[in-house]
C-alpha cells in the first residue's frame, strides 16, 4: 500500500487496538499513514504507561490524532481502575456554575495532555429527555436543552484551553431514545421544538469554538430513514450547513450494531464519507483492512469523490496537530464539584459500621463494569453486591445485624427488581440510608437519602463524608 489514495484513505481512519503496548500490525498502518487512534480501557495501566504508550506512538509518525473517551464521572478510561477524580456531567450541572464546569475541564484536559492524548471525546452535549434513556442518563448535563447548552460550552472552553482538542458527541442529539445504539439502530421523531432542543448544545459547542463533533449513530424521522452517521441530511445540510461546523466530523465506533448490523461497517465507512464525515472511529473488535478497502474501492469505481477523502484526511491530519499547553492541576476541584453536587435529606450519618449493599445492573457499554465503590472509600465497611432482588432481606442480613445498612443503587427509577430491593431491605434495615448514584428520579419516603449523581470515586468520597463525618 503505498499509492496517494491509499495513503489518504488511511487518514480517515482512527483505529482501536488491545494491549498497552503498539502491537506490530499498527506499526504498519502507521507508516501508511493511518490518520490516529483511540484508546480505550485495555490500553491503560498506569498514567506513567499510557505517557510511553503515546510516546511510542509518535515515535512511528508525528502529527497523530490519540483519542480517549474522558469525561469525568461515570466514564473514564485513564482512571477506570480507581474512578474518576472528577464528577460527571451530571453533577455538574446540579451544582450549575459555568466556572466550575470550566475548570473541571480544564484539570480533565491537563491530566491527558500529562500522558500525551490530544483528543477528548467529550463533552456529551446530549439532553436527557428522556428518563428512560439507557445509554445517556447521568452521563448528560440535565435534562433542559438551555440548561445543557451553557455547560457544554463551558466545558469546550475550559478543556480547549489546554490545548486539547473538544469532540461535542452524539450529533444530532441521543438524549430522546430508549435504545443503546451500541444493540440496535434507534429512533427519534423529528419535529421543529424537538430538533432545535436537540440541536441547542451542539451550537454552544460550536460557538464555543470545538474542534471537533462526533455523530450518533440514530435515525432522525422525517429527516432521513438512514443513521445519523450515514446522512448527508445530517451531517452536510443539518450540521455543515445549517450549523456552519468546519471542524472535524468523528463517527462513534462503526462496530456498534446500530450501524454493523443495518448496512455493515464497511459500506456505513463509504456513506459516512460521502454524508461529510471526516474521521471513522473503529473500536479494537474492527481492524483497519476491510474498512480502508471499501474507502479505496469507492473512490477508483467514481461512487466516492477523490476530492471529499482528500478533504476528510486533511482535517483529521490538522487535528494531529494539536499542541499541549501545561495546566495546574494541584487543586483538588474534583472533590470539591462532587461536594457541591450532593444531595442529602433524612438522617445519613452512620452510628454503626456500614454493610454496602450495591445493587448493580447492568452496566452501560459507554461506563462499563465499574471496579470501585462506596465500600472502598468507607471505613471499616463490608460489601455484597446484588445483580437481582434478594428473595429474603432479612435473610440475607444475617450475620450482619451489627452493622448499619447503606444500599447504593443506580438509575432505581429503570429498573423495578431495585427498587423492590431498596424498599425489602429498608424495610429490614429501619435505620439504613439509601445512596442514589444514578440519575435521582425514584426515591422512597421516609429513608436518609443521599444522591451523588454520579459514580466517580470523588462522588463515592463526597459521599462517604457525610456518611461518616470526622
Amino acid at each position: 500500500m503505498t499509492g496517494e489514495l491509499e495513503r489518504l484513505a488511511a487518514g480517515c481512519l482512527l483505529a482501536g487496538f488491545e494491549g498497552p503496548t503498539v502491537p506490530d500490525w499498527l506499526r504498519s498502518w502507521l507508516d501508511e499513514g493511518l490518520g490516529g487512534v483511540v484508546l480505550f480501557t485495555w490500553n491503560v495501566e498506569s498514567r506513567p504507561q499510557v505517557g510511553e504508550l503515546t510516546t511510542a506512538l509518535r515515535s512511528e509518525r508525528e502529527g497523530l490524532v490519540i483519542a480517549i473517551d474522558e469525561e469525568g464521572g461515570d466514564v473514564t478510561r485513564l482512571e477506570a481502575e480507581r474512578g474518576s477524580s472528577y464528577p460527571g456531567n451530571w453533577a455538574l450541572g446540579v451544582v450549575d456554575e459555568e466556572a466550575l464546569t470550566e475548570r473541571v475541564a480544564e484539570q480533565i484536559g491537563g491530566s491527558l495532555a500529562a500522558v500525551g492524548v490530544n483528543v477528548d471525546l467529550a463533552p456529551v452535549a446530549d439532553v436527557n429527555s428522556d428518563p428512560l434513556n439507557p445509554i445517556v442518563g447521568i452521563r448528560s448535563f440535565g435534562s433542559d436543552a438551555e440548561h445543557v447548552a451553557r455547560h457544554v460550552g463551558a466545558f469546550v472552553r475550559g478543556l480547549q484551553r489546554t490545548g486539547l482538542a473538544a469532540c461535542a458527541k452524539h450529533f444530532p442529539g441521543h438524549g430522546d431514545t430508549r435504545v443503546d445504539s451500541h444493540l440496535e439502530l434507534p429512533t427519534v421523531e423529528r419535529d421543529e421544538a424537538t430538533m432545535a432542543a436537540m440541536l441547542l448544545p451542539f451550537r454552544s459547542a460550536i460557538e464555543s469554538g470545538a474542534r471537533a463533533v462526533m455523530t450518533a449513530h440514530i435515525r432522525v424521522k422525517g429527516l432521513d430513514d438512514a443513521p445519523a452517521t450515514l446522512s448527508r441530511a445530517v451531517i452536510g445540510d443539518l450540521l455543515r450547513g445549517e450549523l456552519g461546523f468546519t471542524g472535524v466530523v468523528l463517527t462513534d465506533a462503526l462496530e456498534m450494531r446500530a450501524v454493523s448490523a443495518t448496512v455493515g461497517a464497511e459500506e456505513g465507512a463509504v456513506r459516512a464519507l460521502e454524508a461529510g464525515v471526516d474521521a471513522l472511529c473503529l473500536g479494537h473488535d474492527l481492524r483497519p483492512e476491510p474498512v480502508h478497502a471499501a474507502i479505496v474501492e469507492a473512490v477508483r469505481t467514481g461512487r466516492l469523490q477523490h476530492g471529499r477523502v482528500t478533504e476528510a484526511a486533511a482535517r483529521v491530519a490538522e487535528l494531529g496537530r494539536s499542541t499541549f499547553e501545561p495546566v495546574d492541576r494541584s487543586a483538588q476541584v474534583g472533590l470539591e464539584a462532587a461536594r457541591r453536587a450532593l444531595v442529602a435529606d433524612g438522617t445519613v450519618a452512620l452510628s454503626r459500621p456500614p454493610l454496602v449493599i450495591e445493587l448493580s445492573p447492568e452496566a452501560s457499554t459507554a461506563a462499563g463494569n465499574a471496579n470501585h465503590g462506596l465500600a472502598d472509600v468507607l471505613e471499616s465497611a463490608a460489601m455484597l453486591r446484588l445483580h437481582g432482588a434478594p428473595l429474603d432481606a432479612r435473610t440475607l442480613l444475617e450475620g450482619h445485624f451489627d452493622r448499619q445498612v447503606v444500599v447504593v443503587a443506580r438509575d432505581a427509577h429503570r429498573h423495578t427488581w431495585e427498587r423492590g430491593a431498596v424498599q425489602s431491605l429498608l424495610e429490614a434495615a429501619p435505620d439504613g440510608v439509601l445512596v442514589e448514584v444514578g440519575v435521582p428520579v425514584w426515591r422512597p419516603e421516609g429513608v436518609g437519602y443521599i444522591a451523588t449523581h454520579g459514580q466517580g470515586r470523588v462522588n463515592f468520597a463526597a459521599a462517604a463524608e457525610l456518611l461518616q463525618p470526622r
